[in-house]
């Protein structure tokens, strides 16, 4: 008789790479007998793919973990096993301070999994945290599981160089390599046989990509050019860029490259040049902003995102007012801001705290206009035709929902399928969303 599959359960925690590094953890145990499950209940393993970029990780990853001690009594069999940068950053200690936890694997080596869960069957407790001197995605099955919807991540460069102070990414994903150019082409195309219409690019550093195609060295404008001669592939993005990193042909491809859609997340941290310079980003502001505008004359309707840290290390009112000068002078439809807190181990965590009342009133004031510059951008919309590619039902009966070109969730009253792209007039905008017809 054929045993029956063991049941795993993932929670992922951060960034879209971990969606992307779930589903193919998903794929490495589904070669040795595993397969997906909705709820821990029941599951013969557990794994909890983490993020150290958010305030507290650690503690939080703890918090979860205890959740499972009643599952854990239940069935002793059960193996639970934490994965991600917070297990790389901090390994050792979980497996001393939680005896819940079988196996704890870090980003870099979760290829292995299979012989880790092998280990934890025969009663051992498997940590592995090392930078292995092979690409685990070379060791990983090069056709993707079968998708649900028309959208899917496409990781092909990893880890970062730059070491900016408030960062852990260079000491839990490692140094910047880059995937092949044959691999990423083929496991596009296996993506696009399943339905998939749309490709979101990822790397900590994405535009750092470096591959060869047929001994012809290519940067990230060349792989996107690559990529975009897939047929049936209709849309390209990628994330998340360093401003040092935006070379041009890249700013070019935003407006030569048709499926490369008008949305581009490009963090900046701080408007300060002092900020900048402390926190080792490598640019000042004025370089970004005129960056910004080489890429708005190479696609004028290119909707800007970005990322700040409020309240850095010796952050001075002076250096706030920078940053809110910086934002007015951009002007983002879409951004992500956060109160500074401290990464052990790097550099800023050494530093002088801001006060944490100013820190947080400094925050609000920025996210207020940031909302406005959201809703401005937004506000703009209405009246415009842009493609909105359907990925599922709406709230509302006979309504769908799907992105347009631009990154905006858009609903539409319709009884067209999900993966239908189409043309949608915007007739409407909410707080977080547009609304439509189609356009016959």
């Amino acid at each position: 008789m054929t045993e029956a599959p063991k049941k795993l359960y993932i929670r992922t925690y951060g960034c879209q790479m971990n969606v992307y590094d779930s589903e193919r953890m998903a794929e490495a145990m589904g070669g040795v007998g595993y397969e997906l499950t909705d709820a821990p209940e029941g599951a013969d393993m557990i794994l909890l793919n983490t993020c150290h970029i958010r305030e507290r990780a650690a503690e939080k990853v703890y918090s979860e973990l205890g959740r499972f001690k009643a599952l854990k009594t239940a069935n002793p069999e059960l193996k639970i096993g934490v994965a991600g940068c917070v297990a790389q950053a901090e390994g050792a200690e979980i497996m001393a301070r939680q005896p819940l936890v079988d196996l704890v694997v870090g980003p870099q080596a979760y290829h292995r999994l299979p012989e880790l869960a092998a280990r934890t069957r025969a009663g051992e407790r498997a940590l592995d945290t090392e930078f292995p001197s092979e690409l685990k995605f070379d060791h990983l099955p090069a056709r993707p599981r079968p998708r649900r919807g028309p959208t899917a991540f496409l990781t092909v460069q990893e880890g970062c160089d730059k070491f900016c102070a408030f960062c852990v990414v260079p000491y839990t994903r490692g140094a910047e390599v880059s995937r092949p150019v044959a691999r990423v082409l083929a496991e596009a195309e296996a993506l696009v046989g399943q339905g998939v219409r749309e490709i979101t690019l990822l790397g900590q550093n994405v535009n750092a990509y470096h591959g060869e195609d047929g001994g012809r060295a290519l940067g990230l404008a060349g792989l996107i050019r690559r990529l975009a001669e897939i047929d049936g592939l209709d849309r390209i993005r990628f994330t998340t860029s360093h401003p040092r990193d935006m070379e041009d042909d890249l700013i070019a491809a935003h407006g030569d490259c048709a499926k490369l859609m008008p949305y581009l997340h490009l963090p900046v941290q701080s408007g300060s040049d002092r900020i900048l310079k402390r926190m080792n980003r490598g640019h000042t502001a004025e370089d970004y902003i005129r960056l910004v505008e080489r890429i708005r004359a190479a696609r004028p309707d290119i909707v800007m995102s970005g990322d700040f840290i409020v309240g850095f290390p010796e952050e001075t009112e002076a250096d706030f007012q920078a940053t809110m000068d910086l934002v007015a002078a951009v002007g983002y439809g879409q951004c992500y801001s956060f109160k500074y807190s401290a990464r052990p181990g790097t550099p800023a965590a050494e530093r002088p705290m801001v006060d944490a009342a100013a820190a947080d009133d400094r925050l609000q004031r920025l996210q207020a206009l940031l909302t406005r510059q959201q809703r401005s951008v937004q506000d703009a919309m209405v009246g415009r035709e842009v493609g909105v590619l359907f990925e599922k039902p709406g709230r509302m009966p006979g309504q769908m929902v799907g992105k347009s070109d631009h990154l905006h969730a858009v609903h539409v009253q319709t009884d067209l399928p999900v993966g239908t792209l189409a043309r949608v007039r915007i007739t409407e905008s909410g707080p977080n969303s547009l609304g439509g017809v189609l356009v016959d």
